[in-house]
């Protein structure tokens, strides 16, 4: 009947293995605090990454601007980029951005994800909290243009 109703009781450790549970919680503190350490080196990587890229205005394609500032005040910079056919923007971050589609096209983008390829409709638009790095080139035969908002 007792052994029903025995109550929960530390554990001893085991028998030839001196410090058995000390050594768990050692391994444990030991993975938790690592973990905490990559997270940071993650983020200061990326934060590194962002520190060595231009940001959108400053990238072009191949030695040429294709972005140009229609508007900056200290709360937001508005920009419009244009991607002729074959034209592209090199590897550069993006800051939290809102996108709009003046002129719609076929690029494809690189990214940490790979390549894809997307079509772009006049008028569509998109948010991003920022981007890392990526680059594009136009592939399609339209022009393809969208407007960057930026909030400062």
């Amino acid at each position: 009947m007792n052994r029903l109703h025995k109550g929960h009781h530390e554990s001893e450790p085991q028998r030839g293995v001196p410090g058995f549970h000390d050594f768990k919680w050692a391994v444990r503190l030991l993975l938790l605090l690592s973990s905490g350490a990559l997270a940071e080196v993650a983020d200061s990587e990326s934060a590194a990454v962002t520190e060595t890229l231009p940001d959108p205005l400053a990238a072009g394609w191949r030695g040429q601007p294709v972005c140009v500032k229609l508007h900056e005040t200290t709360e937001v910079r508005v920009l419009r980029c244009t991607f002729p056919p074959g034209v592209g923007h090199e590897r550069h971050f993006h800051p939290r951005h809102f996108g709009y589609a003046l002129a719609g096209g076929t690029m494809e983008i690189l990214d940490q994800t790979g390549i894809r390829r997307v079509e772009i409709t006049a008028g569509s638009y998109f948010s991003s909290e920022g981007i890392d790095w990526h680059e594009g080139l136009n592939v399609g035969d339209t022009v393809v243009q969208y407007l960057m908002i930026e909030p400062l």
